[in-house]
């Protein structure tokens, strides 16, 4: 019986995984944190790799906690740490640079010019938000100016763009071999790049900002039973991937 939900809480220290029965009470969870990185004063990076690991584990660890498998779960929702940026190639799944997590500061250059440049205006009418280091578009803009050969694999699709829940959902549901590049409304409303009237990728601040489109995940409601696939491994049924 698949009486039981699973919830992946990707956050900025660390990762959890949540279950909960049909009366919507916690029957299990396991948590693991992850590495700070600080290269240099207001830069924080995380490991994407380290992050994909940590979920996987958080996961077996709850089921088998719990006595449970996948088979018993309805389905799986993930809920994650905004802004923070990944960059990995499509075809190995290896990530071009580590995570730049949303606290971050070394955009503060790129958020200066846009506003002195007379784009603060635009960026607020369309995405909501001021320019600001704290928003994903900018972290992209650096990745993409400071990363070698990152933008022409960004323009021939090779190189996606994720935030965290972009990240976790790709390798949940094939990574490689067919996992769904999608974000939800909320996150995507994170990074400066979606018109908020539209729901959309706008092009005019895909350009301020210098992003091919080909490297953007789908946008898709928070809710949803398909538009985020479901999980794929080895010798366990699928489960569905409902809400981001």
């Amino acid at each position: 019986m698949t009486d039981f939900i699973g919830a992946v809480d990707q956050g900025t220290t660390s990762t959890r995984f949540m279950i909960f029965d049909h009366d919507g009470r916690e029957v299990g969870r396991h948590q693991l944190e992850h590495e700070q990185i600080l290269p240099r004063a207001g830069w924080v990076e995380h490991n994407p790799l380290e992050i994909w690991e940590r979920t996987q584990t958080v996961i077996g660890t709850a089921l088998t906690s719990t006595g449970l498998h996948a088979g018993d779960l309805a389905a799986i929702g993930v809920t994650n740490q905004r802004e923070t940026t990944i960059v990995w190639d499509a075809r190995t799944g290896r990530p071009l640079h580590n995570a730049i997590v949303w606290q971050d500061t070394r955009t503060d250059t790129i958020a200066s010019a846009l506003e002195r440049d007379g784009h603060g205006d635009t960026i607020r009418h369309k995405a909501g938000l001021p320019p600001a280091t704290d928003f994903a578009g900018g972290k992209l803009q650096w990745l993409l100016e400071n990363v070698d050969g990152l933008r022409e694999s960004a323009e021939r699709g090779d190189a996606l763009f994720g935030t965290p829940d972009t990240w976790v959902v790709w390798n949940l549901t094939g990574g490689p071999d067919g996992g769904v590049h999608a974000t939800d409304v909320t996150n995507a409303s994170r990074t400066m790049l979606m018109d908020l009237e539209t729901l959309d990728w706008d092009d005019e601040l895909l350009a301020l900002f210098g992003v091919p489109r080909p490297m953007l995940p789908a946008i898709n409601p928070s809710s949803h039973a398909t538009a985020y696939g479901a999980t794929v491994a080895r010798g366990l049924p699928p489960v569905p991937v409902t809400g981001v």
